[in-house]
């Protein structure tokens, strides 16, 4: 994970907006035409990625502004924040569409102008897969857990305007309406398995659950390379992602007779080599002295101790 400008982040949220409200206005235009389920589910699910992809845009605004006195440690918890509202967004647009794909089964509406619906559903099927496509890679630059949330529902609309073509397609060939509002019964259960997935992600970071086992292996790596002479042990080793960066703090304990000159230059030097191995680490570092805790056993990642004799 690299930094990037605060403005590459705006700059994608902004991309994401335009796209969708362009889209939306085809869609209902589109779906107004053809009486198509599938095209006004589809609709509803651009109005809940325009409503995330503005909250996306503030979020990745406020989370770039510095540390405050009402915020001491930042503002990029918003971004997670923003995560999981965008989530609750997606599972609403999937029970609206539910609710519309049954009432359209038990009534059997009929479904018009079909080239139009399909048309406008494989063009936004194209946008869609390219703007997400941008917002991903922003999102992986920039550590942005807001970002990759929108690509994620830019993607799942990009699959379900490709199966409302399909379902288009389907009825146009065969005549059978109904395959119609089934497609908006997909369409929200996809939708719904997205939601949950990025609700669970921002869940997760929100509690501060800790890194990756592969991020928290390197972490203890960097870390046991310095227990020598003069560093005897470290414990309390603790971590968790707040926004797009990581966050570290632990215990280390220097061989007595160490001076705190000596001690302070050298948690420098492990704090660089951490971000070294983990860009976009905070780090903090808790001198000790070697007979403040004497633990039997290596540290493990987050909470278990760490010594030599």
């Amino acid at each position: 994970m690299t930094s990037a400008a605060p403005p590459v982040k705006t700059r994608a949220a902004a991309v994401s907006i335009v796209s969708n409200s362009c889209l939306i206005v085809l869609k209902v235009a589109a779906g107004l035409v053809t009486g198509s389920v599938g095209l006004l589910s589809d609709a509803v699910h651009s109005l809940m990625d325009l409503i995330a992809s503005l909250i996306a845009w503030a979020s990745v605004r406020k989370a770039d502004e510095p540390a405050d006195a009402s915020h001491r440690y930042g503002h990029e918890k918003l971004e997670d924040l923003a995560a999981g509202a965008q989530a609750l967004l997606l599972l609403f647009g999937a029970a609206f569409i539910a609710v519309e794909a049954i009432r359209a089964l038990i009534q059997g509406d009929h479904v018009g102008s079909i080239g139009v619906g399909i048309a406008v559903a494989a063009l936004a099927a194209v946008v869609n897969l390219v703007v997400s496509t941008y917002l991903e890679r922003t999102g992986r630059a920039t550590g942005s857990n807001a970002l990759h949330a929108n690509a994620a529902d830019l993607r799942t609309d990009s699959m379900v305007s490709v199966a409302v073509a399909v379902s288009l397609i389907l009825v146009k060939l065969t005549g059978v309406t109904w395959l119609d509002p089934v497609v908006g019964l997909l369409v929200a259960a996809a939708i719904t398995r997205t939601g949950v997935q990025i609700l669970i992600d921002a869940s997760r970071r929100l509690v501060d659950e800790a890194l990756p086992p592969d991020e928290l292996a390197a972490l203890q790596q960097v870390v046991q390379s310095f227990v020598g002479e003069e560093v005897v042990g470290y414990h309390d080793l603790r971590t968790r992602h707040v926004g797009s960066r990581h966050q570290v703090d632990l215990h280390l304990q220097f061989a007595s007779g160490t001076s705190l000159e000596r001690a302070h230059y050298v948690s420098h030097q492990l704090q660089d080599a951490i971000v070294a191995s983990l860009p976009e680490t905070s780090v903090l570092v808790h001198l000790e002295p070697e007979d403040r805790v004497r633990p039997d056993r290596f540290e493990q990642p987050d909470g278990m101790s760490s010594s030599v004799s």
